[in-house]
C-alpha cells in the first residue's frame, strides 16, 4: 500500500518548518573557489567576511567559502561531505545551470540520476567538493510506504534532458533565478551510529535507507534534508581539521525549536552550545552543525 503522505511519528521531532541553511566550505584557494561557484553555477558574492566570502543566488546566501589555505584536503575515506545539494524551482532553471556546470574546466562530472522525487546532476568543484544540482517532482507525485518515500536511481541522459529543457532565457539569467540549499548529504563511518545521532536524539524522520549503507532523514514530509553514507568511509573515525565541510546550518521557526534541541542534545550527554537562538554541536564524526532561528 503507498500514499502521497508519509505517516506521522509522534516522537520528540524537529518541526515541520525546518530548512537547510547556509553551507560553509573550508576552502585552499579562495579566489579560485569563489570564481569557479560564480562561474560555473552562477552564484553571486552577497558578502565579503574577514576569513571568506557569502555566495547566493538573489541575496540568498547558499556558500560561505572560509579561507584556510593552510590546511589539506581530507583523504577519500575520511568522514566529511559527500555533497552539498542546491535545488531549482524548475527544469529550466536547473538544464541552465547544468549546462554552465558542465562547460567549465574545472568541473568534473560525476553522473546523473531520477530518483522519482527528483532529478538530479552531479558534480566535483576543484577541491574534490561534491555538488548535486536538482529539481523536486511535485510531492503529491511521490510515493509513501508509510513512512518511507520511494526512491530509486534510474537512467537520466543530460543530452536528452538539456535537449528537452534548455531554454535561452534560462542560459543568459542563470543570476536572477532562484536556488535553495535543498538538502546536504555527508559521508560517515556508520549508518547506525548516524540513526542514533540524527533520528534517535537530534530528531529527524526517517524516510529512507539502501542496504545498512545509506540513510535519509528529514523533517515535515520532504523525502530528505540530510543523507549519511558509508560508500567510501565506512568505519571511519572522528574528522581531522581539514579542507571540506566546515558547518552544516539547519534552520526552524522559532526559539523554542532550537530549545527543544538544546534539551534532547543535554539528555544524551552531547556536548553543545546553546545562547538561545543558536544551538551549536558535532555529530560522532566532528561534522560541525548550528540550529538557528530563520
Amino acid at each position: 500500500m503507498t500514499s502521497t503522505t508519509p505517516e506521522p511519528r509522534t516522537a520528540d521531532l524537529l518541526p515541520d518548518g525546518l530548512g537547510m541553511g547556509t553551507l560553509t566550505l573550508k576552502v585552499g584557494n579562495l579566489a579560485a573557489m569563489t570564481e569557479y561557484y560564480r562561474t560555473a553555477l552562477g552564484l553571486t558574492v552577497l558578502a565579503e567576511e574577514a576569513t571568506g566570502v557569502v555566495l547566493g543566488r538573489i541575496n540568498e546566501p547558499l556558500l560561505r567559502l572560509e579561507d584556510r589555505h593552510g590546511l589539506i584536503l581530507p583523504g577519500r575515506g575520511e568522514a566529511g561531505l559527500f555533497h552539498t545539494a542546491l535545488l531549482f524551482e524548475d527544469r529550466a532553471s536547473l538544464a541552465a545551470v547544468v549546462a554552465s556546470a558542465a562547460k567549465h574546466p574545472e568541473s568534473r562530472f560525476a553522473g546523473s540520476a531520477d530518483h522519482l522525487v527528483s532529478e538530479a546532476f552531479y558534480f566535483t568543484d576543484p577541491e574534490g567538493n561534491g555538488i548535486e544540482l536538482y529539481w523536486d517532482r511535485p510531492r503529491e507525485q511521490w510515493s509513501w510506504n508509510g513512512s518511507t518515500v520511494q526512491m530509486d536511481s534510474l537512467a537520466l541522459n543530460p543530452n536528452d534532458y538539456l535537449r528537452s529543457h534548455l531554454t535561452e532565457q534560462a542560459a543568459g539569467g542563470l543570476e536572477v533565478t532562484a536556488a535553495g540549499i535543498g538538502h546536504v548529504h555527508l559521508q560517515v563511518g556508520d549508518t547506525t551510529v548516524a540513526r542514533d545521532f540524527y533520528v534517535d536524539t537530534l530528531g529527524f524522520a526517517e524516510t529512507a535507507g539502501w542496504h545498512g549503507q545509506a540513510l535519509f532523514v528529514s523533517a515535515g514530509g520532504y523525502h530528505h534534508h540530510m543523507a549519511m553514507n558509508v560508500w567510501n568511509s565506512r568505519g571511519a573515525g572522528p574528522r581531522k581539521d581539514t579542507l571540506g565541510l566546515g558547518e552544516v546550518l539547519i534552520r526552524v521557526p522559532g526559539a523554542d525549536d532550537v530549545a527543544a534541541a538544546a534539551d534532547r542534545l543535554r539528555f544524551a550527554g552531547i556536548e553543545n552550545h546553546h545562547d538561545g537562538s543558536e544551538l551549536r554541536f558535532e555529530d560522532p564524526w566532528r561534522n560541525r552543525l548550528r540550529i538557528a532561528v530563520g
